[in-house]
């Protein structure tokens, strides 16, 4: 049982979920069968991925037509039929547990002993799952996020009684779809992005329930403060109050009374058209930032905070899938683990106690785990350790980059995929950290890309300047002028939008590569705002006047090819050439004199800004000073004995 077994994959049911699994499934080359028990359920799920796959293909965000990828996929409402020459069984069915035991049942019954047979559950657990089957080392849980298209985590669920190798075969299949997957080794109720997220919706109706805040305070705070993508009632609203509450009590967890009421009014949000706000004769949910007042975030924050810490002390998960499924799964802006390390787990602790003492509730009562860490000293960041070491890191921590450096290549990556990769003060300070403390006389030349599969950066958060100081704000870009004076070259791998901010920073490498598909702009001009970060000057000089007023002045996108016409990128190529024409970049790049593509690069750099006589004293200089290298030496002999030089940066 291993990813090179898995050829052919069955999804049963072809709801939401179920004909977004057998899109994702297609689209990553698999011949997959999807299932539904009448004709009708088979035909709709069909047409909704008929209908994705076009929009995709029109939007060149897949690399082959939609009848291609349609031509992978076959449709049944045969059980027997559907699975037995699958590989790999995707259940997503319903949540009622009769039902699902009266698949697997038939399941065990069509498919050979080496198919993998997973359930996409959201609630029930694996193991109560696998009691319908004879061989549960074999079932696990897959739970992808809807709609799966854009979503790119899924959670990895051990049974009981799952194998690692089923587990590892499932995971590795994940990845071989283009997902994220996370492991979760044990099978507790709410998995590891519902268990943190319950907090962060139940706490704040608690709450309300006790007069202690509003609905827009906790909103506003949440949302405009702590810079979640949205408050906890708006998020209630949108995915169902019901929701919540089913899962609250089927799980025997307290149902705060606001909850309970508005289920009761069968106000359930916006698909009842009336939740904790109205969408029908009001303006939906309409809270603003200056609705924050003192809501006190410490409380519902040190609540999600203190699972993470069950989460992790019981060896569910690790802080790193804790944070990378509140980040994919959520759309977190960091994760709840380094923001805990942030805060200070002492800080926490100390919250939850006091809560704990004046209320008496179990659910402020602190895990043993957080209270180990904070017993050994290892209360987060300031301390070297909390959730995460930082003692050993030679350079960083970085929370939203991610790098890699080998054989002179340095590999940066922004990884804030559920925010497009939006540059925010952090990330920009960790740019700023990594370029200017890594080792140059290790490094030949840099690329920086973003991380998922929809943006190099879509621009700066504005929302994580939201409380800054004008004055504060002019010193937010040291991060691009330390890319531009870089003393190697740096080369920016461009997939999807590059606007604003994004665009600022590619503008600050030296060399910019794109797919067909990526687009680029500077929208600034439509919040009021003129491009920072050197965007004004690097578009005039790459662009000239002319070019560059016409996009900071209109604000609009324009495409590859035609950012490659004005000279605003050095290659735009259709994505299944783009690693390629990467490698060939970088080859020359990192094979290239050390010493004479820094003074290249110097010169040309502050050639720009000199008149023309000082501009070619400095190559003159620069020439002198190049023709005593070893490298000089070795170029010249390297030329003339018909081979490839061998630079040493000496």
């Amino acid at each position: 049982m291993t990813l090179e077994s898995i050829d052919r994959v069955t999804v049963l049911g072809a709801g939401n979920m179920g004909h977004g699994i057998t899109e994702v499934t297609a689209m990553a080359g698999y011949d997959v069968t999807m299932r539904d028990i009448k004709d009708e359920f088979v035909e709709d799920g069909y047409e909704s991925i008929e209908w994705s796959l076009q929009k995709l293909e029109e939007k060149e965000m897949i690399d082959e037509s939609a009848d291609e990828v349609l031509s992978r996929i076959d449709t049944t409402t045969d059980l027997e039929t559907a699975v037995s020459d699958a590989d790999l069984v995707i259940e997503a069915a319903p949540e009622d547990l009769d039902l699902k035991h009266d698949i697997f049942s038939d399941l065990e019954e069509y498919t050979s002993g080496d198919t993998l047979l997973a359930t996409n559950t959201s609630s029930l657990p694996i193991s109560d799952i696998a009691e319908a089957v004879d061989t549960p080392e074999r079932v696990l849980g897959l739970h992808f996020f809807n709609p799966p298209v854009k979503m790119d985590l899924v959670e990895v669920i051990y049974g009981e009684d799952t194998s690692d190798e089923a587990a590892e075969a499932g995971y590795e299949w994940v990845e071989s779809i283009g997902k994220t997957p996370i492991y979760v080794r044990k099978d507790v109720r709410g998995f590891v992005v519902n268990t943190i997220v319950g907090p962060f919706g139940g706490e704040p109706a608690f709450m309300v329930s006790e007069g202690e805040a509003t609905i827009r305070e906790a909103d506003a705070t949440m949302a405009h403060e702590r810079d979640y993508p949205m408050g906890p009632f708006e998020l209630a609203d949108l995915t169902g109050i019901d929701v919540g509450y089913h899962v609250r009590k089927e799980g025997g967890s307290p149902i705060p009374p606001i909850t309970e009421e508005k289920v009761e009014a069968e106000e359930l949000g916006q698909k009842t058209g009336k939740g904790f706000y109205d969408y029908e004769d009001g303006d939906g949910a309409d809270y603003e930032p200056e609705d924050a007042s003192d809501f006190d975030w410490l409380r519902v924050e040190a609540r999600m905070i203190n699972r993470a810490a069950f989460l992790v002390g019981e060896d569910v998960a690790t802080p790193e899938e804790v944070d990378t499924g509140v980040q994919l799964g959520l759309g977190f802006p960091e994760g709840i683990c380094r923001r805990a390390d942030k805060i200070g787990l002492d800080t926490v602790l100390e919250k939850l106690e006091t809560l704990c003492e004046e209320t008496g509730s179990e659910r402020f009562e602190p895990h043993p785990y957080l209270e180990q860490l904070v017993e050994a000293g290892e209360t987060g960041e300031d301390a070297g350790a909390g959730f995460y070491d930082y003692g050993d890191d030679e350079l960083g921590p970085y929370h939203d980059l991610n790098y890699d450096l080998e054989d002179g290549l340095l590999q940066v990556e922004l990884d804030r995929p559920s925010r497009m990769n939006a540059l925010s003060a952090d990330l920009l300070g960790e740019i700023d950290d990594l370029f200017d403390s890594v080792d140059t006389d290790e490094v030949r030349c840099a690329t920086i890309e973003g991380s998922g599969d929809r943006a190099f950066s879509a621009g700066a958060d504005i929302s994580g300047f939201s409380d800054a100081d004008p004055t504060d704000l002019m010193d937010v870009t040291p991060a691009f002028e330390t890319v531009n004076d870089f003393p190697r070259p740096v080369l920016a791998k461009i997939d999807g939008f590059c606007l604003g901010g994004g665009l600022e920073l590619a503008l600050a490498c030296d060399l910019r590569i794109a797919t067909e598909r990526s687009s680029f702009g500077a929208p600034e001009i439509g919040l009021g705002l003129i491009p920072g970060g050197g965007g004004t000057q690097r578009l005039t000089r790459i662009l000239g006047e002319t070019r560059a007023k016409e996009l900071v002045f209109r604000g609009n996108h324009i495409d590859a090819d035609r950012a490659e016409d004005w000279g605003l990128i050095n290659r735009s190529v259709e994505r299944d050439e783009f690693d390629n024409t990467v490698s060939e970049f970088v080859d020359d790049l990192a094979g290239g004199p050390p010493i004479g593509l820094k003074v290249a690069k110097k010169v040309m750099n502050e050639g720009q800004d000199a008149s023309l006589d000082a501009a070619l004293a400095m190559e003159s200089q620069g020439f002198g000073l190049l023709s005593s290298t070893d490298d000089v030496l070795e170029g010249t002999a390297a030329f003339a004995e018909d081979r490839e030089p061998e630079f040493e940066g000496e």
